[in-house]
């Protein structure tokens, strides 16, 4: 595990299941559009990267650090029978180095909260997307852990490590970004969608 993110674990897939029983339908509610070249950035086992690659006809550059979990990515998108153009096993500073073009969209799921330096990986990311590109992240709401329990347990992050959508556009806007706007994703997550600026 790289030391640039803390506390992040991949949980179960089932109830990620009962937390986004449509994961295609989350996709598109952020902005994601046929024809896009898409970063599934910290994509673990897959979850998000399947109906990722079935929106924009596989033109899905899919990176984790973790051969493990590009391998049931993988697995899961032959499930679905859908493909994914690129897998990369990398960390995820080095997203620009290992993007040989620049993209319309890079998504993140779960795993922001976790990283150390927040607007290093946010101007990594503006290095690879195009102008007016977007930049999502989805984030558990900084309400208390006990408070968001899925499947009878409480899941997510620690409450300290929670973040509130003005501290993801803290972190995110000096590196050449603009918040376009936040969207509620029922239970307990919101995603924050950037625009490139710079």
């Amino acid at each position: 595990m790289s030391d640039m993110f803390i506390a992040t674990s991949m949980p179960d897939r089932d109830w990620w299941a009962a937390l986004w029983p449509d994961p295609e339908g989350v996709l598109r509610a952020l902005g994601v559009q046929p024809e896009m070249t898409v970063v599934d950035l910290c994509c673990g086992d897959g979850y998000f990267t399947a109906p990722l690659a079935r929106i924009v006809g596989g033109r899905v550059y899919a990176l984790d650090i973790d051969p493990a979990m590009i391998n049931q990515a993988r697995g899961e998108t032959a499930r679905q029978g859908v493909s994914v153009s690129n897998w990369i096993v990398a960390d995820a500073r080095e997203v620009a180095a290992l993007t040989p073009e620049e993209v319309d969209y890079v998504f993140i799921a779960n795993t922001f909260h976790g990283v150390s330096d927040q607007t290093a990986l946010a101007r990594a990311v503006a290095d690879i997307l195009k102008q007016s590109g977007l930049f999502t992240i989805v984030n558990w709401h900084d309400f208390p852990r006990e408070r968001t329990a899925v499947m009878g347990q409480p899941r997510g992050p620690k409450t300290e490590m929670r973040m509130t959508p003005d501290s993801v556009r803290a972190a995110v806007e000096p590196a050449g970004f603009h918040l376009a706007r936040v969207v509620d994703l029922q239970p307990y997550h919101y995603g924050t969608i950037f625009e490139r600026t710079l």
